[in-house]
């Protein structure tokens, strides 16, 4: 009897004993917790204030920009770009800097741009820029009439109208996406297939409404890629205000147009991506990236795209290493090559990592301007995407608060060919197509405040990511 009372005593008390056991147990685990989060908060307070105090990205990007400026694939700018990059990443506190040789494409404008349209007897001069890997027309230009088509089932429609015409592709950005991107996403494959699908039909030239929504009248360049080698036509971009004009005249009376371009391919040079490394402590042959593109577009300084996100790439590595910052992975700080009319850089960085069976945990880029950052978009699996998202609080103070799908094309490489987790920073959108790919894409169009706070954010990002992994 005494046994059985004893043994119908213990099992409550166990019982009660084991939950006070796991009562404890959650209050040390939030303790803990509690704890590392205010560590963490703590660490990137002092991450953004050496940014917001000390920051050297604004005077870098004034360096590339008014020094250097348009520093297309295979241009004198690429290779002085690529001599100001080395310079920059050890200054910035590298461990080591070296050049990752990739062949680029070479493809130069040739000279000036110039489309003229003629109605009657008067002329109006349209500001246009050819586009970028498009063929050049003969030294007098191509004359012809201009038939205008609002989107693909349009020229199907038109096919037999557009033999020995120019084309004109009058597709605008839809207003409605409110995340400009979307807009850019939805319109730029006419700039990418236009030509060639005009030439299907026999068109001589093609004119591209530009892949822009801003309030002025600037072309935006931007590459296009032919289809058939044997079907290539000159192709232009039109400023939004003389598209507009286009359209407008072209509804009440016939329009005849002559296009001037000069661009055409060398053969293909040598290009560098520019890497700059910080040796982990714990982990130093597994790898976390972080980059922008060095290169940019001939007809501007390339500040917004992507000379932002170059020095803030560099801000990162400085930022860390002025604060004693010891990483236990191994982070590369990485300025691409050829983003923008080739993806030379990006690729040639994914397929050596695979071949040296190098582990890498994650790539963030920069490509989407230097705006105030509004967080980050990533491609991942679902576990590595909420643990992210886990560390939103911890960003917020900063401006992060919003994580999307996708990913930089230079980092974007990494994932397909290795299923690396991938990101990029999210700034506000709504200016970025009023100057991407156009002449007004400068130095002064980016603000210092801005630009520090997308540098403090990502150095946030890569912080949490080295401490906890992924």
């Amino acid at each position: 009897m005494a046994d059985s009372f004893s043994c119908m005593y213990s099992l409550p008390y166990f019982s009660m004993m084991m939950k006070s056991f796991v009562f404890v147990c959650s209050l040390l685990l939030l303790s803990f917790v509690s704890f590392a989060q205010t560590e963490d908060s703590v660490f990137i307070r002092r991450i953004a204030d050496e940014i917001l105090i000390n920051s050297k990205a604004y005077s870098n990007l004034h360096t590339l920009t008014k020094q250097i400026g348009g520093r297309l694939a295979g241009s004198p700018g690429m290779v002085k770009a690529e001599q100001w990059g080395q310079r920059a990443l050890r200054a910035a506190g590298a461990d080591t800097v070296w050049l990752q040789q990739c062949m680029v494409p070479h493809w130069v404008r040739g000279g000036k741009d110039e489309a003229t349209a003629i109605t009657g007897n008067s002329k109006k001069t349209l500001d246009v820029v050819a586009l970028g890997n498009s063929v050049g027309t003969a030294k007098n230009g191509i004359t012809a009439a201009v038939v205008e088509v609002r989107d693909f089932d349009d020229l199907e429609k038109k096919k037999d109208q557009v033999k020995d015409k120019i084309v004109f592709y009058n597709y605008p950005f839809n207003p409605t996406f409110i995340r400009t991107f979307q807009a850019y996403s939805d319109a730029v494959k006419y700039r990418g297939q236009g030509p060639s699908r005009a030439a299907k039909y026999g068109a001589k030239a093609v004119i591209i409404r530009s892949m822009s929504h801003g309030a002025n009248n600037f072309p935006h360049t931007g590459s296009t890629k032919y289809t058939d080698s044997t079907l290539q036509i000159p192709a232009v971009a039109v400023g939004l205000q003389d598209a507009d004009w286009l359209s407008n005249v072209l509804k009440s009376q016939a329009v005849s147009a002559t296009v001037k371009t000069a661009g055409h391919f060398l053969p293909d040079t040598i290009g560098h991506n520019i890497i700059g490394e910080i040796k982990g402590s714990q982990f130093p042959n597994e790898y976390i990236t972080v980059g922008g593109h060095l290169d940019s577009w001939d007809v501007n300084e390339g500040a917004h795209d992507d000379g932002t996100g170059v020095v803030q790439t560099i801000e990162v590595m400085r930022a860390l290493q002025a604060l004693g910052y010891q990483p236990k992975h191994t982070i590369r700080f990485v300025l691409f090559a050829n983003e923008e009319n080739g993806l030379r850089g990006g690729t040639k960085y994914a397929e050596e990592a695979k071949e040296k069976g190098e582990h890498h945990i994650f790539a963030l880029e920069s490509d989407n301007g230097g705006f105030t950052p509004r967080g980050f978009s990533l491609v991942a699996n679902a576990a590595q995407s909420q643990k992210i998202k886990g560390w939103r609080d911890l960003l917020e103070p900063y401006g992060t608060y919003e994580f999307l799908t996708g990913a930089g094309s230079d980092v974007t490489p990494l994932n397909s060919t290795q299923g690396v987790p991938v990101g990029e920073l999210l700034p506000d959108s709504q200016r970025y197509f009023d100057l991407h790919h156009a002449r007004n894409d400068v130095f002064e169009a980016v603000d210092k405040r801005e630009l520090e706070l997308g540098a403090v954010n990502m150095a946030g990002l890569i912080y949490l990511i080295d401490k906890y992994g992924l």
